[in-house]
């Protein structure tokens, strides 16, 4: 246990400070803005850090708000699911912190407090400037822990003095944030619900909504100095297809011929062809190829069966040969009879 000192309402009381701690981040460390239902924008706010929103997908306003490259946006991915389970961790250590003072029913505004634990038993509240006083140590911690809402009026500040370091600022909100227009407000803000940025407030630490949406309305957010942007490679499904396809075509057909008879002799032309066609589809989801291959074989026959005509043409008669034995109604000696024989036609 240490002497700290708090100064309350002008009066600077010495009092016992707990080993306060700052919580890990873990991959939330490098975004600025983080929502669960959604993150929405109006006007030209400028994210210093990656910015996220798990479960839901909703990102709205951006452009005309622009994140910082190499920072990026991460909708739905599994980079903002894990920076949401790792803010929720971090917002779960800093409620199990120790109080080291209890500010219930003070307005924040006009206070000077050293490093501490600072409760609330409802809501906070900011109306004008707090200034922490780090005592010249970049490691000096501020926790604050407030069971309900956070409020600041327009034009409020919190100031981090005797040490350039607004990252060890932490407020961890039981239910919604709200800062106030043109406020400058330092600090890393855990709400468990929602927090809105009013028009032109700005946020040097991070905005991260365990529940709800953050809304952005001509903000700054985030500061170089606390959140190293870390550009969170997109990941790319690899899909691999192996296949050998079977093709067994099955064929079956009949030779037809067409005859031509001509006084050389027939002419066999071959008339049949005959075609085989096997196609199939392969289809691989989630995030593969889709692929469609087919093959198609066409051919003639390598050979045609030899067919043999064999054509019996009428062929010519004999010489007339005389026919003998039939009796002559003349009475004369018999005659010749010829007798032929018409070509079948």
């Amino acid at each position: 246990m240490v002497l700290g000192f708090v100064m309350l309402l002008g009066l600077t009381l010495l009092q016992p400070v707990s080993a306060q701690t700052a919580p890990l981040l873990g991959t939330a460390a490098s975004f600025a803005v983080l929502g669960s239902s959604a993150v929405t924008n109006t006007g030209p706010s400028v994210v210093n850090g990656n910015l996220g929103v798990s479960p839901s997908n909703s990102v709205t306003g951006f452009p005309p708000g622009t994140v910082v490259i190499p920072s990026t946006i991460h909708a739905a991915d599994a980079a903002a699911l894990q920076a949401r389970n790792d803010a929720t961790t971090a917002y779960n250590t800093l409620a199990g912190e120790s109080c080291t003072a209890n500010l219930t029913g003070q307005d924040l505004g006009g206070m000077t407090l050293t490093s501490g634990v600072y409760c609330f038993d409802s809501s906070a509240q900011l109306t004008g400037a707090l200034t922490l006083n780090a005592g010249g140590s970049a490691g000096s911690v501020f926790i604050f822990k407030m069971n309900s809402t956070l409020t600041t009026a327009s034009g409020s500040s919190v100031v981090v003095t005797n040490s350039n370091n607004n990252c060890n600022v932490w407020w961890q909100v039981g239910s919604s944030a709200t800062i106030g227009t043109t406020t400058q407000f330092a600090g890393n803000i855990l709400a468990q619900a929602s927090i809105t940025l009013t028009t032109g407030a700005s946020v040097s630490g991070r905005a991260l909504a365990l529940t709800g949406a953050v809304t952005l309305d001509n903000n700054t957010v985030g500061s170089p100095a606390c959140i190293t942007p870390v550009a969170i490679p997109t990941e790319t499904p690899t899909s691999t297809l192996t296949f050998t396809p079977t093709l067994t075509p099955t064929l079956t057909f009949t030779p037809t011929f067409t005859a031509t008879i001509t006084p050389g002799g027939p002419t066999l032309t071959p008339t049949n062809s005959f075609t085989a066609t096997n196609t199939f589809t392969a289809t691989i989801t989630p995030g593969g190829p889709t692929l469609t291959p087919s093959a198609t074989l066409t051919s003639q026959p390598t050979s045609v069966p030899q067919a043999t005509a064999v054509l019996i043409s009428p062929t010519q008669p004999s010489p007339a040969q005389p026919v003998s034995g039939l009796p002559n109604a003349g009475g004369g000696p018999p005659q010749a009879t010829y007798w032929t024989r018409e070509p079948r036609r």
